[in-house]
C-alpha cells in the first residue's frame, strides 16, 4: 500500500483568499479528482492569485504543486510560485506530464504567516490544484482516488465522510435548463426541493458561461426562468430563490449515492470552493445532469452511441451501431479593438488548427449564437464542389471535438483540443492579413464547453425516429416536444475540430408526444430524468435534447415526483395507477401556450439551407 505523508501543509488553490485574474474551474473534478485555478487570459498573462497560509514550525520545507502541463513539449501553461515574494526557481506545468504533484524544491519557512503567489507567464491556461509543503520527503499521492481524497480531507482538518443536509421531497441533480425548470415546478407545487448545480450558474449549456438559446417546444414556465438579466445570466436562480420550499446547492458535485434495493436513498455532494461533503435524502430524485450521473453512481440501465439503422427501424440511423456521441462545443468572441492588439506565437496552437483562418461561427451575446467573423481565404484555395449548403454556414457547432472519445474521462482533452483550435485558428487570421486584422482581439472565450451527448438512460419505453416521425400515440403522453432531427458528424478530412456534415431534418415541423415511460429508469424505482439523456435512440434524442424539449420533460416529472409523494409510492406506480391525474397536473403547468422556440438569427439561417 502506498504511504502517504501524515502531516504538513496543504493549501489548495481553490481556497486561495485573491484569485486575482485566475478563474475557478470546477467541472472536471470527478475526472482528475479536483476543482482548481485556471490562468485563463487568452495569451496575456493574468494577475497574480495570493494567499497567507500559517507555518506552524520553522524549517525546510519540500515543496509540491499538482498541477498539468497540459501540451507536452509546448508547455503553453506555465507558472511560477512565490513564498514571501521569494521565487521558487521551478516553472510549473513544463514536465510533460498529465496531472501530478511536481516538485518545486525546497524552501526555508518561518514559523508564523507565509504569503503564496501564483505568477503567471503566458496568459494559456495554467493550472494549479494544490500546493503542499512537507519536512520529509515522502510525497503526496499522485493518484486522485477515495484514498486522496481521504487524506486531503485529514490534512484540511475536514470530516471524514458527508454531514448530513437535511431531508426534502425531492431532489434534482443538475441546474441546466430541465433542471431548473424541475426544481421551479416542484417547488410551486408545494414540495420541499433541493435543486444541485455542479456550476456557480444555472442554466447548463444557456448559462451566461456558455450562452445557446434554448430551443425546443416551450411554455409560460420554461420562457420564465430561461429570461436574461442585463448580465446575460437566466433569471432561473432569482426565481428559485423566491420560492420558500426551494434550496440551490450551487458549485457542488454529485460523486456517491445511497442505494437500498433498487431504489436511491441519498446523495453525497462536494462543494467546489471549501471541499466540504454533504449529504441529502429524498423519496423521489430527477436527474437533469445531461450525464446519467445518478444512474452511472446507482447502477441504472443505460445506452450509449448510435443504435444500427435494423435495431429499431430508423432511416437516419447507421447502417452499423457504433459508440459515436455528439461532441462539445466551444464558444468564443472576437472584435477589432482600438488599438494594435499583439497574439504571442502559438505554434501548440497551429498543431491543431493547421492552416484554418476562418473565425466564423461566433457566439454574439448569451442566446445569440452563429455569428460572423473575420475570414482569410487563401489564393490557392479551391472551392468543393460536394460540399453541401449547409456547411458553409457561420454555425458555432462546427467548433466541435469528443465524438470518439469518453466524454466522462476524457472530457479535459476534449476542452482543450478546442481552445487549441481557437487560438491557433485567431493566429492564423492575424498572421495571414496582418494589416487587415492588426487590431483583431479577443472578446471573450469560455472555458466551458457546451456539452454533447453522454449516456442516455433506459426507461420503460425507447423514444425512436419513428415514433416522432409518425406522431405515434402514446396513452402516457404527458408533454410534447418539437424541432427537428439535430445530428452533428464529425471526420472533416483535415481540421478533426470541424464537423464533416450536419443533418438538420424538420420533418413536418409538428410537435409529437413524450410518453411518461420514458422518463423514470427501468430499474432504478425512485429515479426519474428530463433532458437529453431521457429514454430515446440517438436519433431520436437528437431532438429531444434541445433545452427547451427538457424542461417539458421536467415539468412532468416534478409532477410525477408530487404525486409520487402523496400517494407514497414510485413512477411506475403513477403510471398504473394514476396516470390520468399526472397528465391533469402537467397540462395546469405547461397551459395552452406552448410553441417551438427558435432565435431569429437561426430562422434567417436556417431558412438559407
Amino acid at each position: 500500500m502506498e504511504a502517504f505523508p501524515t502531516s504538513g501543509i496543504l493549501v489548495e488553490a481553490k481556497a486561495f483568499d485573491d484569485f486575482g485574474g485566475w478563474v475557478l474551474d470546477s467541472q472536471f473534478e470527478l475526472e482528475m479528482g479536483s476543482p482548481y485555478l485556471l490562468a485563463h487570459g487568452n495569451g496575456r498573462p493574468v494577475s497574480d492569485a495570493s494567499t497567507v497560509i500559517s507555518v506552524p514550525v520553522a524549517g525546510a520545507y519540500n515543496v509540491w504543486v499538482r498541477t498539468k502541463d497540459w501540451v507536452p513539449g509546448h508547455h503553453p501553461g506555465r507558472f511560477i510560485l512565490t513564498i514571501n515574494e521569494n521565487y521558487l526557481s521551478t516553472e510549473f506545468g513544463a514536465n510533460d506530464k498529465d496531472w501530478n504533484w511536481q516538485v518545486g524544491g525546497r524552501v526555508e519557512l518561518p514559523a508564523g504567516e507565509a504569503k503564496l503567489t501564483l505568477h503567471d507567464l503566458t496568459g494559456f491556461c495554467g493550472r494549479c490544484d494544490a500546493i503542499f509543503f512537507s519536512l520529509n520527503d515522502t510525497p503526496p499521492p499522485q493518484q486522485a482516488n477515495k484514498a486522496a481524497h481521504s487524506w486531503r480531507r485529514q490534512l484540511l482538518g475536514l470530516p471524514d465522510g458527508p454531514v448530513d443536509a437535511g431531508n426534502y421531497n425531492v431532489i434534482v441533480v443538475g441546474g441546466g435548463v430541465p433542471g431548473a425548470t424541475a426544481a421551479l415546478a416542484a417547488a410551486r407545487l408545494g414540495e420541499r426541493v433541493a435543486l444541485i448545480q455542479d456550476r456557480p450558474y444555472l442554466g447548463g449549456n444557456a448559462s451566461v458561461e456558455i450562452g445557446l438559446h434554448p430551443r425546443g417546444w416551450t411554455c409560460p414556465l420554461i420562457e420564465e426562468l430561461s429570461h436574461r438579466t442585463h448580465s446575460g445570466d437566466l433569471d432561473a436562480i432569482e426565481l428559485l430563490r423566491a420560492e420558500p420550499t426551494a434550496e440551490v446547492f450551487l458549485e457542488h458535485t454529485v460523486y456517491n449515492t445511497i442505494t437500498v434495493d433498487s431504489s436511491i436513498v441519498s446523495v453525497d455532494a462536494r462543494h467546489a470552493r471549501s471541499g466540504r461533503e454533504i449529504r441529502l435524502s429524498a423519496p423521489v430524485f430527477i436527474d437533469c445532469s445531461g450525464k446519467a450521473v445518478l444512474g452511472l453512481l446507482s447502477g441504472a440501465e443505460t445506452l450509449f452511441g448510435q443504435e444500427s439503422r435494423a435495431e429499431y427501424d430508423e432511416s437516419l440511423a447507421p447502417v452499423q451501431g457504433d459508440n459515436m456521441h455528439h461532441g462539445n462545443t466551444l464558444f468564443f468572441r472576437t472584435r477589432m479593438m482600438e488599438n494594435p492588439t499583439s497574439f504571442p506565437d502559438v505554434p501548440w496552437a497551429k498543431e491543431v488548427a493547421k492552416d484554418f483562418s476562418d473565425l466564423r461561427g461566433q457566439l454574439r451575446k448569451p442566446g445569440s449564437e452563429n455569428g460572423p467573423g473575420p475570414v482569410v481565404i487563401s489564393p490557392d484555395a479551391k472551392p468543393d464542389p460536394t460540399l453541401a449548403h449547409r456547411m458553409k454556414g457561420p454555425l458555432t457547432h462546427f467548433w466541435e471535438y469528443g465524438q470518439w472519445l469518453d466524454p466522462y474521462t476524457q472530457g479535459e482533452h476534449i476542452r482543450d483540443h478546442l481552445l487549441r483550435a481557437v487560438y491557433g485558428t485567431f493566429s492564423n487570421v492575424k498572421t495571414m492579413e496582418p494589416d487587415t486584422y492588426a487590431n483583431l482581439g479577443f472578446d471573450w472565450v469560455s472555458f466551458v464547453p457546451a456539452q454533447g451527448e453522454y449516456r442516455r438512460y433506459k426507461g420503460e419505453y425507447i423514444l425512436t425516429e419513428k415514433d416522432i416521425r409518425t406522431h405515434k400515440v402514446f396513452p402516457d403522453a404527458v408533454v410534447l416536444n418539437g424541432g427537428a432531427f439535430c445530428l452533428h458528424y464529425p471526420g472533416d478530412e483535415k481540421y478533426d475540430f470541424r464537423l464533416k456534415f450536419w443533418e438538420w431534418d424538420e420533418r413536418d415541423k409538428r410537435p409529437y408526444d413524450i410518453p411518461f415511460r420514458c422518463l423514470y429508469s427501468s430499474n432504478v424505482s425512485n429515479l426519474m430524468m428530463a433532458g437529453k439523456h431521457m429514454s430515446a435512440t440517438h436519433v431520436a434524442g437528437s431532438n429531444t435534447k434541445f433545452m427547451a424539449n427538457g424542461g417539458q420533460h421536467a415539468i412532468a416529472t416534478a409532477a410525477a415526483a408530487h404525486l409520487c409523494n402523496k400517494y407514497v409510492t414510485t413512477p411506475r406506480g403513477i403510471y398504473e395507477n394514476h396516470l390520468s391525474e399526472l397528465q391533469a397536473v402537467v397540462g395546469t403547468i405547461t397551459g395552452p401556450d406552448v410553441t417551438e422556440s427558435i432565435n431569429k438569427e437561426d430562422k434567417k439561417m436556417l431558412a438559407g439551407l
